[in-house]
């Protein structure tokens, strides 16, 4: 019988540092992150584009107002997860409206 591969896993304890997951690149996260993970990317890559000192001053207004932008779109849809967290653990389950064939 071969030899057991060793396990990367370990116990984690209150004492052991969160590192964060690497971030991910703007088509990784396109094709298959989800619209948070693609709004963080995007956000990372005008952060550094914003810090760069190649970036030119003419492009730095467009930039900045794009990068807020993207964080109110992120803080939206965090708002949005929270309330659809909250409400799936109250059990509540939206009902669905009576079909009315008029409406089509």
């Amino acid at each position: 019988m071969p030899p057991r591969k060793k396990s990367h896993l370990s116990v984690a304890t209150a004492d052991t540092p969160v590192v964060p997951a690497a971030p991910m690149s703007v088509f990784d996260a396109a094709e298959s992150g989800s619209r948070m993970e693609e709004l963080r990317a995007v956000r990372a890559v005008l952060a550094k584009a914003i810090d760069s000192e190649d970036t030119s001053p003419r492009d730095l207004a467009a930039l900045t107002r794009r990068q807020l932008e993207v964080s109110r779109e992120i803080e939206a849809l965090r708002r949005q997860e929270k309330e659809e967290a909250e409400e799936a653990s109250k059990g509540g389950v939206a009902k669905d409206e009576q079909w009315r064939p008029e409406a089509i």
